[in-house]
């Protein structure tokens, strides 16, 4: 049942982006998805979640199963929204939290958990650059000349990093291609170590499957939900879903699967022992010193426009949320925070990272997901003040998923496996009885301009 109340001017004044500004899939959705995991620190230590005690086919198949994971429980629904309304994330997010929720979840959660990314891009790109130079000295320096100027760039000049961003993604695909050729041939004769696979127990490899879909999962949970936003230049749902598959699944499959064949390979002809998880470490082996160091910074400024993208998605969420704090201020806060989760070594504990992103977002698309097909597979419009049936969902989610976080003390950690997946189902579950329990807060009637993203 709808009310009259007054929008908040977030979303009275939006505008839902023109057909004439939308594209097909394989200009936008795809490339900008695809980026995302060629980036080199999410591919490079993929091999560490199961390799050693599941074996390959066991992480490779959690790798597959991660891929449609993400691609129709996280994404789709998401960007059909995007598509559909045009609208962005903070402004469809009012149906589930609520129109002054929204600002608050996923508005300001999503510019927040960006500066975490900045901190995990800082300390990977630092330490491959001081790698790269052989000058470990140079660490902190980078850590702080890569937070500050993909902040600085991120809030002024991300039109410029875009044009830039087309051409160096073919720096880690190469990277990719090259060590598959190298080691790829003797992957199918990797047998993990009796230990490994004795301390996993019998179900070692549907550990292995479970342990890779949760990293994937939880690495890609927030650019789920950011399904929105991609989409709006989306034209259709074939648009949407062509994105999706080439952009999410293949893309997975091609990086992680890829990087744990290498590293695989690697450990079958004795380049590398059986603790080294990154396929970084294996092309190392077989390149010169100064062709690995090359390598390595390709593949650090192949990270840059990731870093300002991150920065520029964080910009913006403060600017909708804070409007009368300078965004160089909230920036620049960020930023800061970033440059210490990467000094200190905090960025580098990617599970818990991952994890934590996961059990934030997870209970976000979960809820998204039911509130969208409650209301007959189109977009509900927003919810009065905060949405109890979105909150409680979220709530719920996020401490289940939460619980075998490393980075809680130990006695409370309860090990739950495929935890964001968890998350998900547990803030889909709870939203759908919360709504039909009545929990929901009454609709708030759109503008005429708006009036058509609702149908």
């Amino acid at each position: 049942m709808s009310q009259s109340s007054p929008l908040p001017s977030y979303i009275a004044g939006a505008s839902p982006n023109s057909q004439a500004n939308r594209a097909p899939w394989y200009k936008n959705i795809a490339p900008t998805y695809a980026g995302i995991f060629l980036w080199f620190v999410f591919w490079d230590s993929m091999s560490g979640n199961g390799l050693s005690s599941g074996g390959l086919g066991a992480t490779l198949l959690g790798i597959v199963l991660g891929g449609l994971i993400c691609h129709f429980l996280f994404y789709l629904v998401p960007g059909l929204l995007g598509m559909r309304t045009g609208l962005p994330l903070y402004v469809v997010g009012s149906s589930v939290f609520g129109t002054a929720g929204a600002l608050i979840m996923p508005g300001f959660l999503m510019g927040a958990l960006q500066f975490g990314w900045l901190g995990v891009n800082t300390f990977g790109s630092a330490d491959a650059l001081a790698k790269g130079f052989h000058a470990p000295s140079l660490y902190i320096p980078l850590c702080v000349i890569w937070a500050l100027g993909a902040a600085f760039v991120g809030l002024k000049g991300i039109q410029y990093v875009a044009k830039v961003s087309t051409y160096l993604p073919l720096i880690p695909l190469v990277v990719l291609l090259v060590g598959l050729g190298m080691f790829g041939g003797a992957a199918s004769s990797y047998t993990p170590p009796v230990a490994a696979a004795a301390a996993a127990g019998t179900g070692s490899a549907l550990s292995a499957t479970l342990l890779m879909i949760g990293a994937i999962v939880g690495f890609f949970a927030t650019a789920g939900a950011a399904g929105v936003d991609i989409c709006t230049s989306g034209r259709d749902k074939k648009d949407v879903s062509m994105g999706g598959i080439v952009g999410v699944i293949i893309a997975i499959v091609f990086t992680a699967g890829i990087s744990v064949i290498v590293v695989a390979g690697a450990r079958a002809t004795g380049d590398i022992g059986p603790d080294v998880v990154n396929m970084t470490a294996a092309l190392e082996k077989k390149l010169s010193p100064a062709v690995f160091a090359a390598v390595m910074i390709g593949l650090t400024l192949a990270s840059f426009p990731g870093a300002c993208f991150s920065s520029f998605i964080a910009a913006n969420s403060f600017k909708t949320v804070m409007p009368k704090i300078n965004p160089f201020i909230s920036v620049g806060v960020g930023a800061v925070i970033s440059m210490i989760l990467a000094i200190t070594g905090a960025a580098s504990k990617l599970p818990s990272v991952f994890g934590f992103i996961g059990a934030s977002f997870g209970p976000i698309c979960g809820a998204m997901l039911v509130d969208y097909l409650l209301a007959g597979g189109k977009w509900s419009g927003p919810r009065a003040g905060f949405n109890p049936a979105g909150w409680i969902a979220w709530l719920l989610g996020f401490v289940v998923g939460i619980l075998p976080n490393t980075l809680l003390p130990t006695v409370i950690q309860v090990p739950i496996p495929c935890a964001p997946v968890v998350a998900f189902m547990i803030g889909a579950l709870v939203y759908f009885v919360c709504a039909k329990l009545g929990m929901q807060s009454s609709l708030v009637p759109l503008p005429a301009s708006l009036a058509n993203t609702t149908k």
